[in-house]
C-alpha cells in the first residue's frame, strides 16, 4: 500500500522521521502552511498527489474533504491529532477501520482496549484454575484475582458497609476481605457477612485467626478464610472441610509447609501466603520465599499481599501497585490483596486490576507489559507532545506581579468539591458541574462576574478542581493542587 502523509511545516520534521521508521512505502508533503490543522482540501488539490493509496491527512483538521478524494482517486483519512502519535498510528494502520471525521489515535485506542479486554476474556474463560471460589477463577492459568479488604468491617454501620462493599466491586475487586478486630464478637460477624452478602454477589472472606469468628464465618456463609496457622487449625480444620471453604495458610506457630501439611491432610482447600514484608522490613527477602515455594509446589495458588508494601510507603499507589504486580505474575500469584487503608492507597483496586490484566496479556504475549492497550499511566505520557506555534512575536515581555486585585462588585465564590462535582457557592446560589470551562461560562451568562482578573481568578481555581476531580485529590480554594517540591 503507498501512503502519503500529509503535514504543514512546522511538524515536518517529526512527519518525516515517522515515515523513515515506517515499514512500508509512505512519502511526505508538505503544504504552504505552518499550522497542519489549518490544511484544507484545496491545499491539498493544488498539490494534485496522485497514485495513493491512502491520504492521511493531521487529525485536528475538521474541513471535508469527500470530493478531493473523488478528484485524486485516493482513500482521504484522519490520521493522529499530534505528530508525535504518527508513528504509532502508522505501525497500527492495519488495526482499525480509519475515518474521515474522527482521528486515527482516537479509533486505535479504542480499538485497542476493546480488543485488549475480549483478549482477557477469552483466556479467562479458557484458563484451568487450581480452584474456583464462587464462580471466580484463582489460581492455575487464570488472572491473578484482586481482594479487597474492609478493614474492621463489623465496626461500620450496616449502610457503610454495603456501601464499601458497593464501592470496591465498582473499582473492579474481584473478592471482598471483611476485616475482623479482634474485640468483635460471633454476632458481630454473622452481621456483617450479612450486610455485605446483600450488597454483592462477589466472593466473601473474613480476615482472622480467632477460632470462634472463622466458625462464625463459615456458619453466615463465608467463602474463603484467612487466615489459618499452626494454633487455629485444629480448631477449624474439621469444620471447614466438611463446608468446603478454601482458606489461605499462613506460617507460625510452626512453618508454612508444616501449616499447609495440616490443613491439606483435613482435606481443606489451601492457598499459601509466605507473606510479604513491608519495604525495606524484608521484602526482598520475602521474596525468596514465595520464589522458593513455587518451585517446591508448582500448582499451590499463592496470596500476595501488595498492601503490606503499598501502604508502608510514601509513594504514588499507581506504579508500586504495577509493578508489584509484575513481581506476583513472575512467582505466578493468584490472589493480589489491598486495604486501601490509607488516604495514599486509595484507588488501589483499581490499579491492581489493571495491572492483573495487563500480566495476563503479556504472559500471553510473551513481552514486557506495555504496547496492551492497557496501562496504569496518569501523569506521565508515552510520547511527548511537541509544542507547534506559527506565531512570530516582535518582542519579549517579563511578566509582572505588580498587578493590584480590586474585589468584584458581582461578589466573591466559594469553590470546593463534593460528591464528585464541582461546586461553586456565592451571590446567594450554588452552582455545580464537572467542567470548569462550563461552570466559569455560566457565571459569566449569569452576570454574575464582572472584573477580568476576576474571571481569570476563577479559571485557574476551577481548572484546578477539575483536576482534582479527575485525579480524586483534594481541592482546598487558593492552596496549590501539588506540593511545592522540587525534585533534583
Amino acid at each position: 500500500m503507498k501512503i502519503l502523509l500529509v503535514t504543514g511545516r512546522l511538524a515536518e520534521g517529526l512527519v518525516k522521521e515517522s515515515a523513515q521508521s515506517f515499514s512500508q512505502d509512505a512519502d511526505v508533503l508538505v503544504l504552504d502552511t505552518n499550522v497542519a490543522a489549518f490544511i484544507t482540501p484545496e491545499m491539498l488539490l493544488r498539490a494534485d498527489p496522485k497514485g495513493y493509496d491512502l491520504v492521511l491527512v493531521p487529525g485536528a483538521v475538521t474541513a471535508d474533504f469527500s470530493r478531493a478524494e473523488e478528484i485524486l482517486g485516493s482513500r482521504i483519512r484522519l490520521g493522529p491529532k499530534h505528530a508525535a502519535d504518527l508513528g504509532f498510528a502508522l505501525k497500527h494502520l492495519g488495526d482499525v477501520e480509519l475515518s474521515r471525521t474522527i482521528p486515527a489515535c482516537v479509533l486505535m485506542e479504542k480499538s485497542m482496549v476493546r480488543n485488549a479486554l475480549s483478549r482477557i476474556d477469552a483466556i479467562e474463560a479458557r484458563a484451568e484454575p487450581a480452584l474456583t471460589i464462587r464462580g471466580i477463577k484463582v489460581g492455575g492459568e487464570s488472572r491473578m484475582k484482586v481482594l479487597a479488604e474492609v478493614v474492621d468491617a463489623p465496626r461500620l454501620s450496616p449502610e457503610r458497609l454495603a456501601e464499601k462493599v458497593r464501592y470496591f466491586q465498582g473499582q473492579g475487586a474481584d473478592m471482598v476481605d471483611l476485616g475482623l478486630p479482634p474485640d468483635c464478637t460471633p454476632q458481630d460477624v454473622v452481621k456483617a457477612v450479612k450486610t455485605a452478602r446483600g450488597a454483592t454477589d462477589l466472593p466473601l472472606s473474613i480476615d482472622t485467626v480467632l477460632p470462634e469468628l472463622i466458625l462464625a464465618g463459615l456458619t453466615a456463609g463465608t467463602d474463603m478464610i484467612l487466615s489459618l496457622n499452626g494454633k487455629n487449625i485444629s480448631r477449624v480444620g474439621k469444620a471447614m472441610a466438611s463446608c468446603g471453604v478454601p482458606a489461605v495458610v499462613i506460617p507460625g506457630p510452626g512453618s508454612l509447609e508444616d501449616n499447609l501439611a495440616a490443613a491439606e491432610a483435613l482435606g481443606i482447600k489451601v492457598i499459601a501466603d509466605p507473606i510479604l514484608n513491608p519495604p525495606l522490613q524484608g521484602l526482598t527477602v520475602s521474596m525468596e520465599g514465595y520464589t522458593e515455594l513455587r518451585r517446591r509446589r508448582p500448582q499451590i495458588p499463592l496470596f500476595f499481599g501488595v498492601g503490606n508494601v503499598t501502604e508502608l510507603i510514601d509513594a504514588d499507589s499507581t506504579g508500586a501497585n504495577a509493578l508489584l504486580a509484575v513481581v506476583g505474575a513472575e512467582v505466578s500469584a493468584s490472589i493480589l490483596f489491598t486495604p486501601e487503608y490509607s488516604e495514599k492507597a486509595r484507588g488501589s483496586v483499581r490499579e491492581l486490576k489493571i495491572a492483573s490484566e495487563m500480566m495476563l496479556l503479556a504472559k500471553e504475549r510473551r513481552t514486557p507489559p506495555k504496547d496492551l492497550g492497557l496501562d496504569l499511566l496518569v501523569l506521565k505520557e508515552k510520547r511527548r507532545k511537541a509544542p507547534l506555534t506559527s506565531l512570530k512575536p516582535q518582542r519579549t515581555l517579563e511578566a509582572s506581579c505588580d498587578h493590584a486585585w480590586h474585589e468584584d462588585p458581582a461578589g466573591n465564590f466559594e469553590i470546593l468539591l463534593e460528591g464528585g462535582r464541582i461546586l461553586v457557592r456565592g451571590c446567594g446560589v450554588q452552582l455545580e458541574g464537572i467542567s470548569a470551562r462550563d461552570v466559569l461560562n455560566t457565571l459569566i451568562d449569569l452576570g454574575m462576574v464582572t472584573r477580568l482578573d476576576h474571571v481569570g481568578y476563577l479559571g485557574r481555581e476551577l481548572e484546578k478542581a477539575e483536576i482534582a476531580l479527575a485525579l480524586d485529590r483534594s481541592y482546598v480554594q487558593d492552596e496549590p493542587l501539588f506540593p511545592g517540591k522540587v525534585l533534583k
